[in-house]
């Protein structure tokens, strides 16, 4: 026997209406600073470049042993190419 107690569609509405106000309207977080991302900086663009499988894993384990970023060690490696391959401009 089925002991669920059966809901009219006026309580399934008011359900969904006090669920949707619970999303809608969350409690409040405490405020907490938030960074610039990489992803959400005007001042960087998103590029893709493709490396041997070998050294994406040397460079992946030397970002994660030396605590940065991938991105930021290409960075540095591109900046440096440029200046030795263009040393008058900066």
């Amino acid at each position: 026997m089925n002991n669920k107690k059966k809901t009219s569609r006026f309580d399934d509405l008011i359900d969904a209406a006090r669920s949707r106000q619970h999303r809608d309207n969350p409690p409040p977080t405490e405020a907490q600073p938030t960074s610039l991302s990489k992803s959400t900086n005007p001042e960087y663009i998103r590029t893709t470049i493709y490396l041997p499988k070998h050294l994406h894993r040397k460079l992946k384990a030397a970002a994660v042993s030396g605590e940065r970023q991938m991105s930021d060690i290409m960075t540095e490696l591109v900046e440096q190419w440029l200046l030795s391959h263009n040393p008058n401009q900066e």
